[in-house]
Formats: structure tokens, C-alpha cells, sequence
């Protein structure tokens, strides 16, 4: 896919190798000559290097990268999709005979995968791949076809377990409801959405931020931290050194993007981001209001619905409260909260402190790690009425992997692979 054209894309080259032993570059180099590009695009190095020299310098149309010094392939990948623009095959060289690593592979991004030692010809068939894929028509989106369920998870204070409740509904839709989900974090310095699952979140969203020009379906594909077959996230750890000013338009952009690629996204949207971008609420069939039986609560509750009722009058509101005590004291009691705020309180989630320690250790949402208690079932229950915003969102979709699979299919598969 294509991205705006920038200074640096209109420099870059039709071909660029990594390669860490002598006899794998003198085969690329062989295979240029053959298709007219200069052999000294052939350099000695590996995955960090291609890293460190693309961070700076345009990403080419086809990229070798020798991954056979790595000890962890598909996470290291990722920086490099951090540093290649879109439009950038990426042909990854090992040493490592799994069919399963070459389905990963392909799976995160990556164009083919060659075995060492391979050939002239086989390295020319790699090429003539790339060339096949980035020249082919755009698939177009099915968006007429399917719906989309956007919903978006708002904490009116911090600490009510927003965040928490937004991987789970998250894992919900994609494990039981059978839809492709995205799980988009917005809390770009302090998010949560990754560490809940026990995922790294990678510099996707922060380079999101800084680079909205960059955003498009092959962005979110390799940005997107995987977990499981169903569910992607997009989550952040930025440094809080550096203030990341934005205007929202990356953030729009990643809505769009998700829409066009997902069956579902969920939306964890801190309360100050209502403030700074009220557009954000723009096409969310749902919001979810997560709130505690407290005063402070109500007080933001109170301003909260308000504030969705005059900008996001089309939107559907679940009003939940979370970490409810079975007995004993509490600052307000449900009918007091359901009589300050005007509106009656949807779900009730039972506080289980117990589950949410043991949750967090496994590094599992609540929803998966609690199975069969009655909090994971009242959370169930709140994630169907997710999907019941939109019924046809249970039909599954293809996935932007799929769709490029479809492509990838046409090319023969060569010996060289596992």
C-alpha cells in the first residue's frame, strides 16, 4: 500500500541487502547485477544494522535481511517495521529449517523467507515475488459487505479498572464472539492495554504520533502486537520525557485504518482525551462509562454523560459499575448513584481482588483468567452487549494477512523454504 510521498520516499532505492556471511552477499550481489542494480547495495551486517541504517536513511522497494544472528527473529522484526516505510518488501534470509518460523514470518509481514545456502536463481525467484505482490492491484475492502462494531472504554476516574475491562471485552470478541478485534490504547505514555496481556507493546503507536503520514493498512499490520489468532494491540509506552503533541489526526487515522481491517475495535479512551479530541467518539456505536460507587465518582459521571449526551448523541451508552463490595461500606449505595446521575446503572461487576492479582500474574485478562466466576461472567455479559450494536459484526472477516495470503498464493513456493 501506498503513502503520502515525502522527502525521504522520493529517495529511496529499488534494492538494499543485509547479510552477515561473505558467501550469502556474493549471491545477492550476482542477482542484482542480473536485474541492473549496483552490487555495492550489498552490505555485511545483520538485523540491528538494517535497523540502524534504515532509521536514518529511506527504506527501499525491496529489502534482504539476514536474521540468522538473532535470537528472537519475530520480535526484533518488529523494530524494523518501526523504521521501514510502507511499500517495503521485506525478504528475510536464515539458517533456521521450520516451516512453522516461515509461516510466522509471512504471517507478521514479511514477503518469503530464503534457507542458506541458496542460489542465484532463487534469490532472482524472491525478487520477482516482491515485484509480483508490490505491483499487484489493490485488493479492495469489503467495508459495504460487513459492519463494524466500534466501542470505546471511558474510566470517569483513574483507577476504576477501565483499562482492564477494555482488554478483556477485547479478548471476549475475539475469543468467543469468533471477530478479527483490535485493542487500541490511547494512554500513549501510561497504557496498560499490552502489559494486561502480557505483550511488549512495541513503538507502533508512538510512531503513529510523530509520523501520521505513515499511517495506512500495512502500517497497522506490522505495528499491531499480536495475541492469539483473533486479537491485535496497539498500545504504548512513550517516555515521559518527551511530550508527544498531536492535533488527533494520527489518531483518526488509526480508527479508519482498524475500520477497514477488523470486525471489531475497542477503544481504551482515557477521560482527558474527550477534552483534546471529542472526534474521537465519531462512529463508536458504544461507549461504555465504567464507573465505582463512590461520590467523586458520581460527580464525574454526572459530567461525563452530559458531555457524551451533546457529542456522541448517536452513540449507545452501558453505564458499569466496577469493583462493587459484596457488603460492608461503601460511600453511595447503587440507588442513590442511579438517582444523582438520572439513569439507571446497566451492569454491576463484583470487586475480586483475588482474581485480579492471579489475572495479573498470568499475565491473562480477567476475563480469561477468572473462567466461570461470577465476575468473568458479568464481564461476559458486558461484551455481548458489545456485539449486540451490531449483530452481522459475529461474521468473521478476512484479515489484511489474508487478504495479502491470497496474493502471496499465486507465487510458487520454492524449495528454499522450509
Amino acid at each position: 500500500m501506498n503513502a503520502p510521498l515525502n522527502h525521504r520516499s522520493l529517495l529511496r532505492g529499488p534494492f538494499a541487502a543485509y547479510v552477515d556471511d561473505e558467501g550469502s552477499a556474493e549471491t545477492l550481489r550476482l542477482a542484482a547485477v542480473e536485474c541492473g542494480w549496483a552490487p555495492e547495495r550489498v552490505v555485511r551486517g545483520g538485523l540491528k544494522d538494517s535497523i540502524h541504517a534504515l532509521s536514518v536513511a529511506a527504506s527501499p522497494t525491496i529489502l534482504f535481511v539476514d536474521i540468522s544472528e538473532t535470537g528472537d527473529p519475530l520480535n526484533d522484526l518488529n523494530g524494523l517495521a518501526e523504521v521501514c516505510e510502507p511499500g517495503t518488501a521485506v525478504i528475510a534470509i536464515g539458517q533456521v529449517n521450520d516451516v512453522r518460523l516461515y509461516r510466522e514470518l509471512v504471517a507478521s509481514g514479511i514477503q518469503d523467507y530464503l534457507l542458506k545456502p541458496f542460489t542465484v536463481a532463487q534469490a532472482r525467484d524472491a525478487i520477482a515475488g516482491a515485484q509480483a505482490t508490490l505491483a499487484a492491484p489493490r485488493i479492495p475492502e469489503a467495508a459495504n459487505d460487513r459492519p463494524h462494531v466500534m466501542t470505546a472504554v471511558i474510566g470517569v476516574r483513574g483507577g476504576v479498572g477501565a483499562s482492564t475491562l477494555a482488554a478483556s471485552i477485547a479478548w471476549l470478541l475475539g475469543e468467543n464472539a469468533r471477530c478479527n478485534t483490535a485493542l487500541l490504547d490511547l494512554d500513549v505514555h501510561f497504557g496498560t492495554g499490552a502489559l494486561t496481556l502480557d505483550l511488549e507493546p512495541g513503538r507502533g503507536l508512538t510512531d503513529a504520533v510523530e509520523n501520521p503520514s505513515r499511517i495506512d493498512g500495512l502500517f497497522i499490520e506490522r505495528a499491531m502486537v499480536r495475541h492469539g489468532d483473533r486479537l491485535s494491540v496497539l498500545s504504548a509506552e512513550a517516555p515521559i520525557s518527551q511530550p508527544l503533541g498531536s492535533d488527533g489526526t494520527a489518531f483518526y487515522q488509526l480508527q479508519d485504518e482498524m475500520r477497514a481491517a477488523f470486525d471489531c475495535t475497542v477503544i481504551d479512551l482515557p477521560r482527558a482525551m474527550l477534552v483534546q479530541h471529542p472526534a474521537l467518539l465519531r462512529g463508536v456505536q458504544t461507549a461504555i462509562v465504567v464507573a465505582e460507587f463512590t461520590l467523586a465518582s458520581v460527580r464525574d459521571t454526572i459530567r461525563i454523560l452530559s458531555w457524551l449526551k451533546s457529542n456522541a448523541p448517536e452513540a449507545k451508552v452501558v453505564m458499569v459499575i466496577n469493583k462493587a463490595p459484596a457488603g460492608g461500606i461503601q460511600e453511595i449505595g447503587r440507588k442513590e448513584f442511579e438517582s444523582s446521575v438520572e439513569r439507571a446503572v446497566d451492569i454491576v461487576l463484583p470487586f475480586d481482588p483475588k482474581l485480579a492479582v492471579q489475572a495479573a500474574k498470568l499475565g491473562k485478562p480477567l476475563a480469561e483468567a477468572g473462567r466461570g466466576t461470577k465476575l468473568a461472567a458479568a464481564i461476559a455479559e458486558l461484551a455481548d452487549t458489545v456485539v449486540a450494536a451490531d449483530p452481522g459484526a459475529r461474521r468473521p472477516a478476512r484479515s489484511l494477512v489474508g487478504r495479502l495470503g491470497e496474493i502471496k498464493a499465486l507465487i510458487p513456493v520454492r524449495k528454499a523454504k522450509a
